[in-house]
């Protein structure tokens, strides 16, 4: 092994944003050329955790819409968790985990950890309810919107074929600032990808824990909708919230392929956060299986590639493990320590 292998064998590698296939009747975690993440590609690229994304694309905003988005995110959620106690190909064992420390324990057993987290707050429909329940199912963050806007906040790119206008909300709705409230009761962290602009700034503010950008990149490097400008930047250094760079080609270069771009784009964002807001305000994800790939972090195999470009550009072993994992762990710890449980309102006194 050369040097950078050996950093990379020994770190807790934690990709923040991989879908799964869905539907479909074979388990998706099975070793598959088709797939870019399974166990075996995991274990082979030294990438120790991923948070699996139970996605609901956008649809109409209706009872019955809602309820059919809900039932897909539990049904998703519950496919997620049951790799947690399998063993796959080569004895790669698992294990479901839902919290910081769950997640340390896994790796210091050599277990891949597997966390649920839900993409669109679709799933919510309009019911607060769900979202305890999704927290009791392992999730722990929620993308506030994918494409479309909902019922809680306007999307960076709103879906024109489901009647969108520009915006709906102004940003967060009534309702979307309650679910913020919720997933802040929960213990679960807001995600803001996907989320416009005005709706990313408004869920910084409302959250009582920091924010964070899951899957995105840096719109001053290239200025796709999706991407985070400065000023947002700005806003995650100020409330101690996080960015994580995503292997999506078209995010770290304007309508570049899979061919083109490479992990040194996606080192030159998270250089350029750095510059600007801190080695604490970033870290990595793939959104694997999900259109994010690039020429030489193309599966979960590649993944040591990224730490070599972490080396060559000069950043130390504290530094990595920050980008990897440690930030999204603190995060996770902060959610987890300001959760709270229900209050139940005093009773009336009589005479009142």
């Amino acid at each position: 092994m050369n040097d950078d292998t050996d950093l990379h064998s020994t770190l807790l590698t934690l990709d923040s944003h991989i879908d799964i296939p869905w539907p479909g009747d074979d388990d998706p975690f099975e070793s598959s050329p088709n797939r870019r993440v399974d166990l075996v590609k995991m274990r082979q690229g030294g990438l120790w955790a991923g948070c699996f994304a139970a996605y609901t694309g956008q649809g109409r905003l209706d009872r019955a819409a809602h309820a059919a988005a809900t039932a897909r995110a539990f049904d998703m959620l519950d496919r997620i968790a049951g790799i947690g106690a399998i063993t796959a190909e080569g004895g790669i064992g698992t294990r479901a985990c839902t919290t910081a420390d769950a997640i340390e324990q896994a790796h210091r057993d050599r277990q891949i950890a597997i966390v649920p987290a839900i993409e669109n707050a679709y799933a919510f429909g309009e019911d607060l309810s769900v979202v305890a329940a999704f927290r009791a199912r392992g999730a722990c963050y929620v993308t506030l919107t994918h494409n479309g806007h909902n019922a809680i906040a306007d999307s960076a790119i709103p879906r024109r074929d489901l009647g969108d206008d520009e915006t709906r909300h102004g940003g967060l709705s009534a309702f979307g600032r309650e679910a913020v409230a919720e997933m802040n009761r929960c213990g679960m962290l807001v995600d803001v990808s996907h989320l416009s602009r005005q709706s990313m700034l408004q869920a910084a503010e409302h959250s009582s824990t920091p924010v964070v950008a899951t899957h995105s990149c840096v719109r001053a490097l290239c200025d796709h909708r999706r991407n985070l400008d400065d000023s947002q930047l700005d806003v995650l250094r100020e409330t101690g919230g996080l960015i994580q760079i995503t292997a999506m080609p078209s995010f770290l270069r304007l309508r570049g392929t899979i061919a083109e771009v490479g992990v040194s784009e996606l080192v030159d964002h998270i250089d350029y956060v750095v510059r600007r807001i801190g080695v604490a305000h970033v870290g990595i994800s793939s959104d694997f299986d999900g259109g994010g790939a690039l020429r030489d972090w193309s599966n979960a195999g590649e993944s040591a590639n990224v730490t070599a470009e972490l080396v060559r550009r000069g950043y130390g072993r504290s530094e990595i493990e920050a980008f990897w994992s440690g930030n999204f762990l603190r995060l996770m710890r902060r959610a987890e320590a300001e959760a709270r449980p229900v209050q139940s309102a005093a009773p009336n006194e009589p005479g009142l």
